[in-house]
C-alpha cells in the first residue's frame, strides 16, 4: 500500500480512488508538495518519451563498486575500481549536457553512507500525481529513499506517498505511455508484493499495468527494455520473453533489436529525452548508429565509471518533469 494516506486493507478498494481524485485537484498547484526552499509549478511524467524539462541527479562524491549485481561482480573481478574523481567529472559533464539541451537539473547531495546515490532512478518515481518514494532491495540502498523524497520535497515537488509493501525499484518501471506501465519483477530488486502495490496504485486511476518476470540476473527491466520514443523501445530480445514481446507490439510499441552482450554492457539502459532526442552511453556505438539512422538525435555520454558499477544513463536519471 501507499502512503501517506496509509490505506488499510478495509480502506484500500473503498477510499483510494476518491483519495487519489481528492490529492490530483491540488497535487500539481504551485507550491504544492511542502517545500520550503521555493515553488515549483510541476508537470509529473506520465510516460517515458515526454519531452524531458527536469530531472534529478546525484552527486557521486562516494561512488563505488558494491558487490551487488552482476555487472559490478564481473567488474570486481576482472580488476576494474571507481575513481571518484573521473567520476565526478564526468557527471559535472553530463549536467552541463542537460544544461545545453534546455534541461534543468536538481542535484541531490552526496552522503558517504550512500555509495549508489548516483543512480536517483531506483530510489523514486514521479507520476502524474507526484513523488512516488520506493522500496529498494539491496540493503545499502534502503536508507537512500526517505532522503531522497527528503531533498525533492524541500525543493517543493509534491510527494505522493511512499510504498509501504514489498520490494521495488525504479529500473524495473517503464511508463511506456500515458496509461500504460510495464513493472519488472525478478523476485530479488523488486518482488511480487512491491510490483502488485504500484501496479493497484496506477490501475486505481485506469491505467493497465503490466508485471513482466525475468530473471535476477538481470538487475532490473530497464537493462533490456528501455522507451527510446513514442511507440518505440530497444528491447534485449535475445532475453525478453516471446510472450512479452508480442505483448508490447500488440500495444503498437515497435522493437529495436539489442543484443545480450549490448545489454550487459548497458546499452539498453539509455534516456528518452523527447522531441526525437536520446541520451546515450558514448560506448554503446552500433545502438547509437541504429538510433541516429532512424532519426534519433544521439547525445552520448562518458559514464565509464559509473557503467563498471552497475548502472547507465537510465539508472543516473530519474525524471521530475516532462510534457
Amino acid at each position: 500500500m501507499v502512503s501517506p494516506a496509509f490505506f488499510t486493507r478495509a480502506e484500500r478498494k473503498a477510499e483510494r480512488r476518491d483519495l487519489f481524485i481528492r490529492r490530483e485537484q491540488t497535487m500539481f498547484d504551485e507550491g504544492a508538495g511542502g517545500g520550503s526552499h521555493r515553488r515549483v509549478a510541476a508537470r509529473g511524467v506520465s510516460s517515458e518519451t515526454g519531452a524531458l524539462e527536469t530531472v534529478l541527479l546525484g552527486e557521486p562524491s562516494h561512488l563505488e563498486i558494491v558487490p551487488v549485481n552482476s555487472v559490478s561482480n564481473e567488474s570486481l573481478r576482472n580488476g576494474l575500481c571507481c575513481s571518484t574523481e573521473l567520476a565526478r567529472a564526468q557527471h559535472r559533464v553530463l549536467e552541463e549536457q542537460f544544461a545545453r539541451l534546455g534541461i534543468r537539473t536538481e542535484i541531490v547531495p552526496a552522503r558517504p553512507d550512500m555509495p549508489d546515490l548516483a543512480f536517483t532512478r531506483d530510489t523514486s518515481l514521479m507520476t502524474p500525481w507526484g513523488l512516488l518514494q520506493l522500496r529498494p532491495s539491496a540493503p545499502h540502498r534502503v536508507a537512500e529513499a526517505p532522503y531522497v523524497a527528503g531533498v525533492v520535497k524541500e525543493l517543493g515537488y509534491p510527494i505522493l506517498g511512499a510504498v509501504q509493501k514489498g520490494r521495488i525499484e525504479g529500473g524495473d518501471i517503464s511508463m511506456v505511455r500515458d496509461g500504460l506501465i510495464v513493472i519488472g519483477c525478478s523476485g530479488d530488486r523488486t518482488d511480487e508484493a512491491g510490483a502488485r502495490d504500484v501496479a493497484d496504485l496506477f490501475e486505481a486511476k485506469g491505467w493497465r499495468a503490466i508485471i513482466y518476470r525475468f530473471d535476477p540476473h538481470f538487475l532490473h527491466l530497464d537493462t533490456i527494455f528501455s522507451m527510446v520514443g513514442d511507440g518505440r523501445a530497444l528491447a534485449c530480445t535475445d532475453v525478453l520473453d516471446d510472450g512479452f514481446l508480442l505483448q508490447m507490439e500488440a500495444q503498437g510499441i515497435d522493437l529495436i533489436p539489442a543484443s545480450y552482450k549490448e545489454a550487459r554492457k548497458l546499452g539498453c539502459n539509455l534516456l528518452s529525452l523527447g522531441k526525437n532526442r536520446v541520451l546515450s552511453s558514448a560506448d554503446n556505438k552500433r545502438v547509437n548508429a541504429v538510433l541516429a539512422g532512424l532519426g534519433y538525435d544521439v547525445v552520448e555520454a562518458d559514464i565509464g565509471q559509473f557503467t563498471r558499477c552497475g548502472g547507465g544513463i537510465h539508472c543516473l536519471t530519474m525524471p521530475l518533469a516532462r510534457k
